[in-house]
């Protein structure tokens, strides 16, 4: 099957892929910066149960494959009466995942804040949600657009989850399945669900360079 002959044959599903990848991995990132932001909020938290939560958050979610997570999610949790339909199952994946890594972003921006600034803030009285809303998450936003433009291209492609999953409509990946499975689609198959990633990919590295330049804090 010819590059032309693909496109007129599967052309509306790979646009309805490149929708439902596109769909879930804004929703997904949404919830994954809230969710790094409170587990980073945590791990630099006065309070030791809490720092030892965080911690241990990141270090399990940032060490279970994907794959794995996912057959636990979508096949274990109904077990215990959790049903989930299969593209929360894969948000859910991607969140847990994702989140573990915004974190350790989030650890890095934190680091690039002077001790000073938070003395300085507690010597006029700031308490510690005071500091940490008004002084170290926009400093720690700031500093890290570019390495969350990386993870959001790295939501985008762990979304390709979904292909594990019976999903409707389907993301990328998963088009390339139903395609094989009707056609000799073959390589090029991959290739035009590949280049949909890249493509996408290019547009979240550009528009997250220009952004850098405009927040970035110089020191």
């Amino acid at each position: 099957m010819g590059l032309s002959e693909l496109l007129s044959t599967y052309g509306d599903k790979y646009l309805q892929g490149l929708l439902a990848t596109w769909s879930m991995t804004a929703v997904s990132f949404v919830f994954v910066m809230a969710l790094a932001v409170l587990v980073t909020v945590a791990r630099v938290s006065p309070y030791g149960p809490l720092r030892l939560v965080g911690d241990l958050y990141v270090q399990v979610f940032r060490n279970i494959p994907g794959v794995a997570l996912l057959i636990i999610i979508a096949y274990a949790l109904p077990e215990l009466r959790i049903v989930l339909d299969w593209r929360t199952c894969v948000i859910v994946t991607t969140v847990l995942l994702g989140s573990a890594f915004g974190s350790e972003n989030f650890m890095s921006g934190i680091n690039t804040i002077s001790v000073g600034q938070i003395e300085a803030a507690r010597s006029i009285g700031l308490s510690f949600t005071q500091i940490v809303r008004k002084i170290v998450i926009p400093q720690a936003l700031r500093t890290t657009v570019l390495p969350m433009t990386n993870l959001l291209i790295a939501v985008m492609l762990t979304t390709a989850l979904g292909s594990q999953v019976p999903l409707n409509p389907q993301e990328l990946t998963g088009v390339v399945s139903y395609v094989n499975t009707r056609a000799t689609g073959g390589v090029l198959a991959f290739l035009v669900s590949a280049l949909g990633y890249a493509l996408s990919a290019l547009a979240i590295s550009f528009v997250g360079n220009r952004l850098d330049k405009r927040v970035r804090i110089l020191r």
